[in-house]
């Protein structure tokens, strides 16, 4: 009901800032004894109980705004019948509830500033249906996803605005909005039907096709190129081996057509299982870095 495959989308952002300011700690950039890892340990937490309560609000609103039906690919735990809307809303609300009070504990631990990361997450959650109908999705998701984790994780790490995070936000936010832009890319037919527009709705099929495959390639050049500034040390080009899997997503929206769209029925899974290799393999590169 959840979505448990998508979780790499709210996760991984976190985990790869909590590995870059362990990274940083060795630079005595940030200082080490000043770091709460507890601290990134809730904020794991956190960020995948609101991406549930995300995924879950957002099918709810979806089904009762007739954008999902029995035609619609993807999630149809509404559509077939297996459970009532009663029953996703009062799901929905536990785990709004239980994200509330966690994200509230951690405010407490971690300072002031954190109630404005927190609000920022609720408000991007609950409008992001209505963003999406209006192709504001992909923006919702990358400030959500992407520059929310990265400024807000370090935040609650190190108590200070850690601002080169900003860097990783980029790359990392650009395969998480992509799980999104597939999906959209996928759903066009139906979505048309439903009266709402998506970015991939308003750029056409070729558009988003080409938008896809550098959502997913680009990150790989970022890092290549803050390697080479020296941004990031050299290590970090262990996450290229995440283009395996990346080279075979573009393939897969290369061989598809506005007409046969069998090839990318599941790349939103896909692309959340590149999120998971790109992001961990990031992570891996700054533990190495610190070491050696």
């Amino acid at each position: 009901m959840t979505r448990p495959w998508s979780y790499p989308a709210s996760v991984m952002p976190v985990l790869v800032v909590i590995a870059y300011v362990f990274w940083l700690s060795s630079r005595q950039i940030v200082p080490a004894d000043e770091i709460s890892w507890v601290n990134g340990a809730l904020a794991l937490v956190v960020m995948a109980l609101f991406q549930a309560w995300g995924n879950v609000w957002s099918d709810l609103h979806d089904y009762e705004s007739g954008v999902d039906t029995d035609e619609s690919y993807g999630v149809k735990i509404l559509t077939s019948g297996e459970y009532t809307p009663t029953e996703i809303r009062r799901l929905a609300m536990g785990l709004g509830c239980a994200a509330l009070l966690l994200g509230l504990c951690l405010c407490f631990m971690a300072g002031p500033l954190t109630v404005a990361f927190g609000i920022a997450g609720m408000a991007l959650t609950v409008f992001y249906p209505k963003l999406k109908y209006n192709a504001l999705g992909d923006l919702d998701i990358f400030l959500a996803y992407g520059i929310l984790p990265a400024l807000g994780t370090a935040y609650v790490l190190t108590g200070t605005m850690v601002w080169s995070t900003l860097l990783l936000a980029v790359p990392v936010g650009s395969i998480t909005v992509a799980i999104l832009h597939v999906n959209n890319t996928r759903d066009v037919h139906t979505d048309a039907k439903a009266h709402i527009r998506t970015l991939a709705m308003l750029v056409g099929y070729k558009a988003s096709r080409i938008g896809y495959i550098a959502e997913i390639l680009v990150p790989f050049a970022i890092i290549c190129l803050l390697v080479a500034f020296s941004v990031l040390p050299v290590w970090s080009l262990l996450s290229l081996v995440a283009l395996v899997p990346a080279l075979k997503n573009t393939k897969a929206m290369r061989s598809s057509s506005a007409a046969n769209l069998s090839s990318i029925v599941a790349l939103d899974a896909a692309t959340a299982q590149l999120q998971l290799a790109f992001s961990l393999l990031l992570s891996i590169s700054f533990v190495i870095a610190f070491f050696i």
